[in-house]
C-alpha cells in the first residue's frame, strides 16, 4: 500500500514539469501584447513599456521566460499579475469560493445519484425508471448556461428562494443556487452509473445467496449491493469534482461568483502567463491528489481489490 502511494506521488513530478511548460508554451504562443493591452486605447510611453516588458522579462526567449518562472515557484513565489497582485493572493482569495461550490455541488449530484439510481435499479422498467431515464436525458441534453438563467430567473427572481447573484462576500448559502445547477446538471450521468452498476450487482452470486440465505432486501440492498456498485459513481463524481476546481466558468460568469473560473478568463483574456500557468499547475496536482484518494477508496469499498 504504502509503496503505491508513493509511486503514485513520484508520477506528480512528471506531471508538474509536463503541465506547467506546456501551459506556459501555449500562454506564450498566443498573439498579442499583453502590456500594451493593460493601457486600452490609449498607449503608453515606449520607455514605459519597455520597463514593463523588461520587469515581466517578456522580451527573453521562452525557454528563459519559464526559467524564471520554475526558479520562482521553487522558491515559493508564483510570480506577480500584470496588475501588480501576487498571483498566491489571488489564488488564496478565488480558490475557497470555487472549492466550496464545487464540494456543495458534488455532494448534490453523488445525493442524487446514489437515491434515485439505485430506487431505479430496484425498479426496473416500471414507472420511476422510465421518468427518472427520461428527466437525465433532458438534463444531459440542456446546455449549462440554459440551466443557469433558467433556475436564476424562476427560482432567484420569480420565487424568491434563492439569491440571484454571488458577489465578493459570499458564504456557504449565497451559493447554493449555482451551487444546485451545477449537482443537477452533473448527476444525470452518475445517475446511471449508478443505475447499470446495480443492476450489475443484483445479478451476481453473492446477492443471490444472501437471498437465499434468508436475508431481507434493507439489508442486502446496503451492505451487499450498494457498496460494490459504488465505484463508477464515486470515479465520474471525481473526475467532476477535478473540472469544477478547475472552475465552472460559465456558471460563475452567470452567477457572479468569484471564483477561479472568473478569474481564469479574465487572466486568458489578458495574456497573463504567470496567473494562467499557476493556476493550471495547481489544479493538476489537486486532480492528481483526488485521483489517488479515489484509488484507495476502492480497496475500501472492494476488499477484493489489492495495491501492489
Amino acid at each position: 500500500m504504502y509503496a503505491y502511494i508513493l509511486k503514485r506521488l513520484l508520477q506528480v513530478i512528471p506531471v508538474f514539469f509536463g503541465a506547467t511548460l506546456l501551459i506556459y508554451f501555449m500562454v506564450f504562443s498566443m498573439p498579442g501584447d499583453p502590456i500594451a493591452a493593460l493601457f486600452g486605447d490609449k498607449p503608453p510611453s515606449p520607455q514605459l513599456l519597455a520597463e514593463l516588458r523588461a520587469q515581466y522579462h517578456l522580451d527573453d526567449p521562452f525557454i528563459v521566460q519559464y526559467f524564471y518562472y520554475m526558479v520562482g515557484i521553487f522558491q515559493g513565489n508564483m510570480g506577480v499579475t500584470y496588475s501588480g497582485q501576487q498571483v498566491t493572493d489571488v489564488l488564496a482569495r478565488t480558490l475557497p469560493v470555487t472549492a466550496r461550490l464545487a464540494i456543495m455541488a458534488i455532494a448534490i449530484e453523488f445525493t442524487l445519484a446514489i437515491v434515485i439510481g439505485t430506487i431505479s435499479a430496484l425498479r426496473k422498467g416500471k414507472l420511476f425508471d422510465n421518468v427518472s431515464l427520461v428527466i437525465s436525458l433532458i438534463f444531459v441534453a440542456i446546455p449549462i448556461f440554459v440551466m443557469c438563467f433558467v433556475a436564476q430567473y424562476f427560482l432567484a427572481i420569480q420565487w424568491g428562494l434563492f439569491k440571484p447573484t454571488v458577489g465578493a462576500q459570499n458564504d456557504w448559502n449565497d451559493l447554493w443556487l449555482p451551487a444546485l445547477v451545477l449537482g443537477v446538471s452533473l448527476y444525470a450521468t452518475s445517475m446511471r452509473l449508478m443505475r447499470g452498476s446495480v443492476i450489475d450487482t443484483l445479478n451476481q452470486d453473492w446477492v443471490r445467496t444472501a437471498y437465499s440465505k434468508g436475508l431481507s432486501r434493507t439489508r442486502v440492498v446496503p451492505v451487499h449491493t450498494l457498496r460494490n456498485s459504488l465505484i463508477p459513481v464515486i470515479t465520474n463524481s471525481a473526475t467532476n469534482f477535478g473540472v469544477l476546481l478547475v472552475g465552472a466558468t460559465v456558471t460563475e460568469a452567470i452567477f457572479n461568483v468569484p471564483g477561479v473560473g472568473n478569474t481564469l478568463f479574465r487572466a486568458t483574456q489578458a495574456h497573463e502567463g504567470p496567473t494562467i500557468v499557476s493556476f493550471v499547475t495547481v489544479f493538476v496536482i489537486i486532480y492528481v491528489l483526488v485521483n489517488l484518494a479515489v484509488d484507495l477508496l476502492y480497496g475500501l469499498l472492494d476488499p477484493r481489490i489489492r495495491y501492489v
